[in-house]
């Protein structure tokens, strides 16, 4: 992976790559027996009990039968109804071995659990990849903002930035060709956030992040890789 293809990735969070993992370990399940997601819901003895399906199929871009195969993959792996943090990262530290991905599992678990409670329910799950999978430019740009800025203050700074970049790195960078040397993600946020920071005050706006991202060739052709993934 060459250094365009880490900043494209960086942008666009690898999120055919997470539903990948998710069919791997279990998450995604092809749809089987004609139960309802109605009676799967009062049958199950969860912790969490999600939403009821007409409101998500209201809330995400998933047809009632998406949200059956989605629900049967998460209750089958996560029977008490949420996923934490661990499972983010022990799915990511099998899939990447010779890298270390939990950091960059915590930044995308913290993107994924919305209302920062430490879980991730059904529901925060299938309204995540409904903005990236089904969603539109702005949408899924809005959310890859929301991963960068990490204390939440509606802005990204060069060290969050960084960070993300160097999790990333920290996951992938023994994959990659050629090799990255160790100062290669700063010198590459360095480049990525002038471009973006538009009027040099040191901090990048929502604004800021779109606009330059819209104007990405690279970055919007790469957007169609999130279509028809499920």
């Amino acid at each position: 992976m060459n250094l365009e293809g880490l900043e494209m990735i960086a942008v666009l969070v690898v999120v055919v790559l997470f539903v990948k993992v998710l069919e791997q370990f279990g998450l995604l399940e092809p749809v089987g027996g004609e139960n309802s997601v109605e009676d799967e819901l009062e049958l199950s003895a969860v912790r969490h009990r999600p939403e009821g399906l007409e409101k998500l199929e209201a809330q995400t871009r998933f047809s009632r039968k998406e949200l059956q195969i989605l629900y049967r993959g998460f209750k089958n792996e996560c029977p008490s109804g949420v996923v934490n943090e661990d499972t983010f990262k022990d799915i990511y530290s099998q899939f990447f071995p010779q890298g270390d991905a939990s950091t960059y599992a915590h930044f995308l678990f913290n993107a994924f659990d919305t209302d920062h409670n430490g879980s991730v329910s059904f529901e925060d799950f299938v309204m995540g990849l409904s903005i990236l999978l089904r969603g539109s430019v702005q949408e899924k740009l809005n959310w890859a903002f929301n991963l960068y800025d990490i204390n939440k203050d509606g802005y990204i700074t060069k060290e969050e930035m960084l960070d993300i970049m160097k999790a990333i790195y920290d996951m992938m960078g023994k994959c990659t060709y050629p090799i990255l040397k160790e100062e290669t993600p700063r010198q590459h946020v360095d480049m990525f956030f002038q471009k973006m920071d538009k009027n040099k005050d040191g901090v990048v706006t929502i604004d800021e992040f779109i606009d330059c991202c819209q104007n990405d060739e690279n970055i919007m052709r790469s957007m169609q890789l999130f279509e028809n993934v499920i």
